[in-house]
């Protein structure tokens, strides 16, 4: 997650989250959205048309990455029923005040045929421990983060009406070294710091 800097740590975090999530990126035609963009990155990466977020200033990086952005919750989606073909989630349950509410709009939002995309990060991984740890310490970033466990994830997709129907894995590695390059995994791999959940309605 530390791919929101700009070091070569980070750069790696993200091109192996990205690669987790790309085998998953719902299907087009139809406008596909991001919930909780921040910069854009992974919205312009995997090609997304429409990116929403809550604060001003990450929606003006997205918009610089030409990716059509809307300021708004992810609880209460200024969109119509059936709207989107995807909607896609990065890192972005584990910040939500009610991430139930938010799998609900995202639920409603879709298309019969659409298709969501959870990338999380669990909290029964060692990456997951070691975020949540950081945030109890006062990290700036991870403090305000709920991080939940894959189990638990899988239940708030399934309540909210959802299938799960594919998972792909990274970071089965300790995050006690230095990161290094590896394959997504197909499946949700027990212990993997980083997981993609793609769920159907």
């Amino acid at each position: 997650m530390t791919y929101r800097g700009i070091s070569a740590l980070g750069r790696l975090l993200f091109a192996l989250e990205l690669a987790c999530l790309r085998p998953l990126v719902p299907p087009g035609p139809g406008p596909r959205l991001e919930v909780g963009v921040g910069s854009g990155r992974f919205a312009a990466a995997l090609g997304l048309e429409v990116s929403l977020d809550p604060a001003r200033a990450p929606l003006r990086l997205a918009a610089g990455r030409a990716v059509a952005v809307v300021q708004g919750a992810g609880e209460q989606l200024p969109f119509g029923d059936g709207t989107f073909a995807g909607v896609v989630f990065v890192v972005t349950l584990c910040f939500a005040d009610d991430p139930a509410a938010l799998l609900g709009e995202a639920r409603r939002i879709l298309a019969l045929s659409g298709r969501l995309l959870a990338g999380v990060v669990p909290l029964d991984s060692a990456w997951g421990r070691r975020y949540e740890a950081q945030g109890r310490a006062g990290h700036p970033f991870y403090q305000s983060a709920r991080f939940l466990t894959l189990a638990e994830h899988r239940r708030m997709l399934t309540g909210a009406g959802l299938t799960i129907t594919g998972a792909y894995s990274t970071l089965t590695q300790a995050p006690s070294g230095e990161p290094v390059e590896e394959e997504a995994h197909d499946g949700a791999v027990p212990g993997a710091g980083f997981v993609a959940l793609q769920a159907r309605p």
